[in-house]
């Protein structure tokens, strides 16, 4: 998902306007997406609804070697999502001619279900099959399960781009971005724009450019640059390059940075994890596939920057380590000042025959003891007997 915000200003009227535009790529799988209402935990198929193939020399009404399906599987809006289009953006407000459109990318020959009272302004139209959405009423598009026999052809790219980290360690690293121009005749140009967070310190000295096979100078690829550097726990760094990448040609743009240590605060709970690093934002200026005047924007995969993590159990164990000597000091102290200290004559003779008496007397106490009991039960036996 991405958002882009750009002023326009009209040459006519001297009040300028800002543009926000939410642009949202998904992909999807169908079965998947269409299994926690038909099958949420995944089971094999019964023996009936299996494709075999009888040609396998084992094939019997045991034994079955399933074969791919050849037709596409049947889809709607409402059974990936959950819940057709609930009409458009409330907030807005369109001309009949400007009305928010559902546009599709299939074969003309290829049929679609559509909700009730839809229709297709301009049918055959080409690969790309719009409908008008209702204002206020709910709107589904689905295709049915079929084998196309033509497929819609996919235009190739403008530009290929990649971004990924270089070197080791946790002090220092590398960002490696390849561009590569697809076209065969044409030069391509384009603004890079990199929206780094502050922890991460980039150094414009180690900013090069090269174009593989060949030693260009950074001049001939860079057009312009533009740099505003971080301040710490307020703002990010922002990195934006003018290039143009020649025909058939890729461009290895890299420079260093350094990581920045955050206060233990700051580290969230899977702080293992590592940091999420924005995607560059790459402008398309010129491109001989892009015809209109809207502008073409193009987005790198973000990346997982791993920063030098503390060890968070290290409190713990201060904390047992520092309730263990105060206890042991508590306890020391208390000792010394409740135990009653006596000198060794005060202290009675130990004699092994002082001991033997006093459980001799303890038990003849209790063989006594005994002995009573016995006879005051016999007693009343014999009382209940008369």
């Amino acid at each position: 998902m991405a958002i882009d915000v750009r002023p326009l200003c009209p040459r006519d009227s001297s009040e300028c306007l800002v543009e926000i535009e939410q642009t949202i790529d998904m992909v999807l799988d169908i079965e998947r997406s269409k299994r926690p209402r038909d099958n949420p935990i995944p089971r094999p198929l019964p023996r009936e609804d299996l494709v075999c193939d009888m040609s396998k020399p084992y094939a019997s009404d045991d034994a079955c070697y399933p074969l791919d399906e050849t037709q596409e599987r049947i889809w709607s809006i409402n059974e990936i999502f959950g819940r057709p289009i609930q009409g458009t953006c409330l907030g807005s407000s369109f001309d009949e001619s400007e009305s928010p459109q559902f546009c599709i990318h299939v074969p003309e020959d290829r049929p679609i279900y559509m909700t009730l009272g839809a229709e297709e302004p301009n049918p055959l139209s080409g690969d790309s099959r719009c409908f008008p959405v209702p204002a206020s009423d709910g709107f589904d598009v689905g295709l049915p399960k079929q084998d196309p026999k033509i497929l819609v052809p996919l235009p190739q790219p403008p530009l290929y781009a990649e971004r990924s980290f270089t070197g080791h360690g946790q002090e220092r690293g590398g960002v490696q971005a390849l561009l590569t121009n697809p076209s065969p005749t044409s030069a391509i140009e384009f603004i890079y724009l990199e929206s780094l967070p502050w922890f991460m310190k980039p150094y414009l000295h180690t900013l090069k450019v090269q174009i593989s096979g060949q030693p260009t100078a950074s001049s001939k690829v860079i057009k312009d640059t533009y740099y505003r550097p971080a301040v710490d726990r307020r703002r990010g760094t922002q990195l934006e390059i003018h290039l143009s990448v020649p025909a058939a040609s890729t461009v290895t743009l890299t420079y260093d940075f350094d990581k920045a240590i955050l206060r233990y605060t700051e580290y969230p709970p899977d702080a293992n994890r590592g940091f999420d690093v924005a995607p560059a934002v790459i402008r398309l200026i010129s491109s001989p596939s892009n015809t209109s005047s809207k502008p073409m924007y193009l987005r790198t995969t973000s990346l997982l920057l791993p920063l030098p993590t503390p060890d968070f159990s290290m409190p713990y164990n201060v904390i047992i380590l520092t309730s263990t000597v105060m206890a042991l000091a508590f306890g020391t102290i208390f000792n010394f000042l409740v135990r009653r200290f006596v000198g060794a004559d005060e202290v009675e003779a130990f004699s092994l025959r002082m001991v033997v008496a006093r459980y001799r007397g303890k038990a003849t106490l209790l063989i006594e003891r005994l002995k009573e009991k016995i006879w005051q039960r016999n007693q009343g036996k014999e009382k209940k007997e008369q």
